[in-house]
């Protein structure tokens, strides 16, 4: 596996920009639309839980299990975007992720932030 699949993140040209900081520099906003997040939650298949158990026991990185989770959390913000996207939004600030165990058969990932509109200051 290459680094590519340990990866995520927007493209270049993706029409709702996703940061973590509170602003945009060069940008001001002019509307504030509201909280947007994407949600999703994926059970491990036995297989992977074999290989990690495996692991587990001698050490080193779950190749495995960190190639779904990456998977996991580029749905949940895909999701995000989409939600932004359909409120009108073409920025998401502040943008964070959530993970947890649901119900102890797999992990909930939750991407949220707030949506707004940006335009160039």
């Amino acid at each position: 596996m290459g680094i590519e699949d340990f990866g995520g993140g927007q493209t270049p040209q993706a029409d709702v920009l996703v940061v973590t900081t509170n602003d945009v520099p060069g940008c001001h906003v002019t509307q504030v639309i509201g909280e947007v997040f994407g949600l999703t939650v994926r059970s491990r298949h036995l297989g992977s839980q074999i290989g990690a158990g495996l692991k587990s026991m001698i050490g080193g990185e779950l190749k495995g299990l960190t190639k779904t989770l990456v998977e996991t959390r580029n749905q949940a913000m895909e999701r995000l975007v989409d939600q932004a996207r359909a409120r009108g939004a073409n920025a998401v600030l502040m943008m964070r992720f959530d993970v947890s165990e649901a119900a102890e058969v797999g992990t909930e990932v939750c991407a949220y932030g707030t949506a707004a509109v940006i335009s160039k200051a």
